[in-house]
């Protein structure tokens, strides 16, 4: 996701979303820098026997990046992101290496898929939301991934395209792996003047995990900022994705978000909905609100609500339940 839309999903301009890593070596050529998290997240919600349940599910994350010149044009590049909670081994987030210049970005190893920085429009709560922003494997985040990211100025707008292709092999998504051979591609617009908008395409074999067809995936996403307030809102169609650990063969969802910044606050509230339209039976259907403080770049506290709208009798009272969630978040 560019800089001017990170700064226009939390629609708090002065407010850095996230610490600046520091450069801890640097010759003629070449650069590295380290910078990662530490945050504490309390999880209160019901568990499958109706009893409240607290769950600490506090996180380390650290990532690397490096960067040397090649030539006047050319650089080459590294990043790591490792992610660390307590009981788990430590998960790779990122790991890949590539070159870059005024083209763009080409990198391969484990990187982000292509639509991503679609659901980023709406995803932007501290703990909830995006429910309604479910990828194909081969469009989030894997490893075996050769991905570019190109991102061009337009007197003054800004046209990111970014185009992904996944190699047949195990690759890992969201902590599970899969057999997979797909791409994803999209492009986003974003205006001076605050609007942004823009649109991607995800497609990928059978996920041997679920033994599927071809999984199909379509988004669209637009955003406008005006003063301290943000909007948004994202929709998708799909054949073939993974809902609940299950196959969808027909899916359509949508989420809204919103954001207001008081001083160094932000509120936020985002409404997701997933519907299995085949079945005509609903898969996601939550309203969630949050506030987070920031006391400075690096520290931040916040509280995070999820209404869930589901069912239990349909969907299990595990995934019914409403869901509190405090954070405490250090950024370096």
């Amino acid at each position: 996701m560019n800089k001017k839309l990170i700064a226009l999903a939390v629609a708090a301009a002065s407010i850095s979303s996230a610490a600046t890593a520091a450069e801890v070596y640097s010759d003629e050529v070449s650069s590295l820098a380290v910078g990662g998290r530490f945050e504490a997240r309390m999880v209160m919600a019901d568990n499958d026997a109706g009893d409240s349940k607290v769950t600490d599910a506090t996180r380390v994350r650290v990532n690397i990046a490096g960067k040397t010149d090649i030539t006047e044009d050319i650089y080459g590049i590294g990043f790591w992101e490792g992610e660390y909670t307590d009981g788990n081994d430590l998960d790779n987030r990122h790991l890949n290496a590539g070159i870059g210049g005024e083209f763009g970005q080409v990198r391969y190893g484990k990187t982000d898929g292509s639509l991503g920085m679609l659901t980023d429009f709406t995803d932007i709560m501290a703990y909830h939301g995006n429910e309604a922003g479910n990828k194909l494997a081969a469009a989030d985040r894997t490893s075996n991934n050769l991905a570019y990211v190109g991102s061009f100025d337009l007197a003054g707008d800004n046209l990111t395209v970014k185009a992904n292709y996944v190699f047949t092999g195990e690759n890992e998504s969201a902590g599970k792996t899969y057999d997979v051979d797909g791409y994803s591609l999209a492009g986003m617009y974003a205006m001076d003047m605050g609007l942004a908008f823009g649109a991607g395409y995800g497609e990928q074999d059978g996920q041997a995990a679920l033994n599927t067809e071809t999984g199909k995936q379509a988004f669209g996403a637009i955003s406008y900022t005006f003063g301290d307030f943000y909007v948004a809102g994202l929709y998708q169609d799909a054949e073939n994705t993974e809902v609940h650990g299950a196959n969808v063969e027909e899916s359509k969802g949508y989420e809204f978000a919103a954001s207001y910044t008081m001083g160094k606050t932000v509120f936020i509230a985002t409404y997701n909905y997933l519907e299995d339209s085949k079945n005509d039976a609903d898969l996601r259907d939550s309203i969630a609100v949050d506030a987070t403080h920031y006391f400075n770049k690096n520290f931040r506290t916040y509280a995070s609500y999820k209404f869930n709208n589901l069912d239990s009798k349909d969907v299990g009272n595990k995934l019914a339940s409403d869901e509190l969630v405090l954070g405490a978040r250090y950024d370096f």
